[in-house]
């Protein structure tokens, strides 16, 4: 296969691989899989352990966050995401009655959310453990947790990541850089890239700046490339797209059969449209530079695949609401949120 195609039979293989992974989410029953949710959730743990050990786990660029099977290379921390998600939702939901309980609805899940979020912070990735942490912090407020408990927490977890950042030199730079004048070249690139496409864009496979002008111009920064070749109105639609999903699923959420059911779908929904926010954040100067994938749209198998799972389970939900049997006495979410 020639060098310049790749990329694309790489992400032609992924997109069938998440395809597939989506398939089955959407098929699969929910309520059997939350049986072995600690399973899950100390298997990926368990990963994440091993992502560290030297020899073991992958380092590229002086991070430890990708694992070998055989030619593909799979980074833990996006499944990561999930079984955070899927573990808490099914704790939370265990205990909905004692959610108002400093221990066992507050110091229980925060430890379960700073266990996944504190391994991936030691790859070191600050990004991906912020954004867990903040879809574990909502997830826990929207269960019932007071907010003497989660405003003071927040705080401190902001405090906690500022510190983080001023005793790295690159991060630092990276903000520093965001709040000054003076933009990183990345950057500088990446505007230039909307500039050149202007309206209707330069054409697909036209632009400058896929040719070693722009780094990451395949994954992190797509979406400048995407402005550059396709156009104003494309990188709109991309925006509206994310925008209608991130809509329909609240609108789809007063339809949850139980507070396990709600908490998964609104994690998902979450960690897809959050990314892309944090993403499209980055690319256009809003946010300070940081790596993270625009979902469904950048190259890279692993993120790829956890979008076919997570909109996988978006969709198993939306067939199978209505029809799940709940417990006696209790309400559904339309209800409580009626």
């Amino acid at each position: 296969m020639e060098v310049p195609y790749q990329y694309l039979q790489k992400q032609l293989i992924g997109v069938a691989a998440a395809a597939a992974i989506c398939f089955v989410a959407s098929r699969i029953n929910l309520d059997y899989l939350r049986r072995y949710a600690w399973w899950i959730g100390g298997a990926l743990l368990l990963l994440l352990v091993l992502v560290l050990i030297p020899h073991i786990g992958i380092s590229v660029k002086g991070s430890k966050r990708w694992l070998g099977f055989g030619a593909a290379r799979l980074q833990v921390s996006e499944f990561a995401k999930f079984g955070l998600v899927f573990c808490l939702a099914h704790y939370l939901a265990l205990n909905q009655t004692r959610i108002g309980e400093f221990k066992r609805g507050f110091v229980i899940p925060l430890g379960l959310i700073g266990a996944f979020a504190g391994l991936v912070v030691l790859e070191p990735d600050f990004g991906t453990a912020a954004l867990m942490v903040a879809v574990g912090l909502l997830l826990l407020f929207l269960a019932g947790a007071k907010w003497r408990y989660t405003l003071p927490t927040f705080a401190l977890v902001v405090s906690a990541f500022a510190l983080l950042v001023s005793f790295n030199a690159n991060r630092l730079r990276r903000m520093t850089e965001f709040l000054s004048e003076e933009k990183s070249y990345q950057l500088r690139q990446a505007l230039a890239a909307f500039a050149a496409g202007g309206t209707d864009g330069t054409g697909l496979g036209q632009g400058r700046q896929q040719l070693s002008y722009l780094p990451e111009a395949h994954t992190d920064f797509i979406f400048s490339i995407v402005g550059e070749e396709l156009g104003l109105w494309f990188t709109l639609g991309v925006v509206v797209v994310f925008t209608v999903m991130f809509i329909a699923g609240l609108v789809h959420l007063r339809r949850a059969p139980n507070l396990f059911h709600f908490l998964l779908v609104t994690g998902c929904l979450l960690l897809i449209c959050l990314q892309a926010i944090i993403n499209l954040g980055v690319v256009t100067g809003l946010f300070p530079t940081k790596g993270m994938s625009l979902p469904f749209i950048s190259a890279g198998l692993s993120n790829l695949l956890l979008m076919g799972l997570l909109l996988g389970i978006l969709l198993n939900t939306q067939r199978t609401w209505g029809r799940v049997a709940l417990p006696d006495g209790a309400r559904s979410m339309r209800e409580v949120l009626a």
